[in-house]
């Protein structure tokens, strides 16, 4: 059995404009390591595929265990201008809920 992202972290996530800001809180201190493992620039450039067409940068945040994600030109020009149908932050940010873990061993 594989974890994914949303076993070992709480998700919080927002949008401005055409950018995409989500925070990943590890439930832990090993979660978090995990979790620094797990989520990459290119590991969400491969989840979202085309709907990310800027820069990815994943920020640790070690005082809190939690990793910030920035996703840019991710909300196809924004809320007020797209045609996509629930592409805010919040939507975006809940499909990083299904990143595999890295580094973690769990019974089958």
């Amino acid at each position: 059995m594989t974890l994914q992202v949303k076993d070992i972290a709480y998700v919080r996530s927002g949008d401005k404009g055409d950018v995409c800001s989500v925070g990943l809180v590890a439930r832990g201190p090993r979660e978090y390591a995990w979790l620094r493992a797990s989520v990459t620039p290119a590991d969400v450039k491969r989840i979202y595929g085309d709907w990310v067409r800027g820069e990815v940068e994943c920020h640790p945040m070690d005082n809190i265990g939690a990793v910030v994600v920035v996703m840019r030109h991710a909300l196809g020009g924004g809320a007020t201008r797209t045609l996509r149908l629930d592409q805010t932050g919040k939507s975006l940010g809940y499909a990083l809920m299904r990143l595999p873990v890295r580094g973690a061993e769990t019974p089958s």
